[in-house]
């Protein structure tokens, strides 16, 4: 593993390398500004890692950040900085939208212990997934995947802070293609949305969701079963009755369902909205404004639509218990629920300190890597009876 340090501080730079060093990492050139590190790259080095610092005379690190993905890097970054913490965290949000993998972010002094924290997240960030190749897919391609059932549905369970117990799944979507293997939703959702395919692939997602619903009922599993919604589906008025005849062709109770709305886009037609939202909600069909605080899932969301479930988007929940901003943003969202009478979940839950954050702060239901990554429906059955184990031996209820 090569890696790159980048900081006009020599004394910083011995630090870190010194602390990587110790952590077993010892191919690594540092340089004290980032048209140097550019001049490398462009020579045709290659680096695993960079760790910037932000703070920097001539060339700062958000410039380096711009001029980096024109190079076309594909490693991963690290950002240092001893500025506010919340610059800190908006130049790693910059980061990632101009498509860099990036770690984390490294505040100066760097303690030793989170370095090596932050550099244990390499492994996750290289290993590799399905369909990774940036392929895009046309309309016609998927218009014939939707004909031709290539959808199928995975799962991950939503469970109870208090109890620990299964309340729940969240159904998502995979496109098994003959070629590319396994591909995932952020790859052909925008496709569909685009190009008027959403509602054949969401009523063919309900199907099955519905179906497999009956079949856990039957083994003794009542429990709530979440299927994403596009606004765009909220176009067409017969929504609800599609919704309707369909669980009654499974024989599966509409109280049962949760529909989680997220707003990619802004509404095309507020009145179809109202309306179909409206009589899912008579129809005890739960509704879930999904990603709150993100895009345009707002206030005024809350205010305008029927919603009895606030799902906490996962960039506000994972770290929370450490980050004085992210927990602010979190309370604020529970207490709207609360207030307001709504369930609320929390996504992102990736570690028992995620967990213990938001048992302790009244948060109802959790979903997240922590508790299991999306598994095929079939492997829920499997993945229970190891849920309990995890629950007591890591004690995470209340006794």
């Amino acid at each position: 593993m090569k890696m790159l340090l980048i900081d006009d501080e020599p004394f910083a730079l011995k630090l870190l390398i010194h602390q990587l060093a110790s952590l077993g990492f010892r191919d690594v050139t540092p340089v004290s500004g980032g048209a140097e590190a550019l001049e490398l790259i462009a020579g045709g080095a290659h680096f695993g890692i960079i760790l910037t610092d932000l703070q920097m005379p001539g060339m700062d690190g958000v410039e380096f950040v711009r001029a980096l993905t024109q190079t076309g890097y594909g490693g991963e970054l690290v950002l240092v900085s001893g500025e506010d913490k919340r610059i800190l965290k908006t130049a790693e949000q910059l980061a990632r939208i101009h498509g860099l993998r990036v770690l984390g972010r490294l505040k100066k002094p760097v303690e030793p212990e989170r370095l090596a924290e932050v550099l244990a997240h390499h492994a996750d960030a290289v290993a590799p997934r399905p369909c990774t190749d940036g392929r895009c897919y046309g309309p016609d391609e998927l218009r014939q995947a939707i004909a031709a059932a290539e959808l199928v549905c995975h799962c991950q369970p939503k469970v109870s802070l208090a109890t620990g117990t299964l309340t729940g799944v969240e159904i998502l979507v995979r496109w098994q293609h003959s070629a590319d293997g396994l591909v995932f939703p952020d790859r052909f959702i925008a496709v569909a949305e685009e190009h008027g395919l959403i509602d054949d692939l969401t009523r063919s997602v309900l199907r099955d969701a519905l179906r497999q619903s009956r079949l856990w009922f039957n083994a003794g599993r009542e429990m709530h079963v979440a299927v994403n919604v596009s606004m765009d589906n909220l176009d067409n008025l017969d929504f609800p009755d599609f919704v309707v005849a369909a669980a009654q062709e499974m024989d599966v109770s509409l109280s049962s369902m949760v529909l989680e709305v997220t707003e990619s886009r802004l509404m095309k037609d507020m009145r179809a909205a109202l309306d179909i939202l409206t009589r899912l909600r008579l129809k005890h069909v739960d509704l879930s404004i999904d990603d709150f605080g993100t895009g345009h899932s707002s206030l005024a969301q809350l205010r305008d639509l029927p919603f009895n479930e606030l799902k906490i988007d996962r960039s506000f929940v994972h770290s929370a218990w450490r980050d004085a901003q992210l927990a602010a943003i979190c309370d604020a969202s529970l207490e709207i629920a609360r207030k307001l009478g709504m369930r609320s979940v929390a996504e992102g839950v990736e570690d028992i300190e995620d967990w213990k954050f938001l048992r302790a702060h009244g948060c109802e239901i959790a979903q997240g890597y922590f508790i299991a990554r999306p598994m095929p429906m079939a492997s829920l059955a499997e993945w229970l009876p190891e849920w309990k184990l995890r629950c007591h031996a890591l004690g995470l209820v209340k006794p």
